[in-house]
């Protein structure tokens, strides 16, 4: 059972920056990032294949976020830029045991435990 390690979030005016990292035991996992605002679901927020290193965002975070990983040190990295107050919630890493790109829950076998992102204005 792989095994994910997020680092703590934290809180940052619009328009300022944020790197959240994800550190996973296994390999050859797809990897994304989901967000869970109170009261609603989680939604796909990312996500990075293992292969070929695809990327898929989110129409809500595109040319603001930008996931990477090294895979020499089993890292997941969600790099979020000019945060808006809509982006407060809680990240959760993921891990998927499939090529491609997952943007459902259900696609994903094990999980972060989640770190909160607050964006203040």
């Amino acid at each position: 059972q792989v095994q994910l390690v997020e680092s703590r979030g934290g809180s940052v005016q619009a328009g300022g920056s944020l790197r959240l990292s994800c550190a996973h035991s296994g390999r050859m996992f797809s990897m994304g990032w989901f967000r869970q605002a109170p009261g609603e679901e989680r939604v796909f927020v990312a996500g990075i294949s293992w292969s070929d290193d695809m990327t898929d965002y989110a129409d809500s975070v595109k040319g603001r976020f930008t996931i990477s990983r090294d895979n020499v040190k089993n890292v997941v990295f969600l790099q979020m830029t000019n945060l808006k107050t809509d982006d407060t919630a809680v990240y959760y890493c993921a891990a998927a045991r499939t090529a491609r790109i997952g943007v459902w829950t259900r696609e994903y076998d094990a999980w972060g435990q989640g770190t909160q992102v607050t964006v203040s204005s």
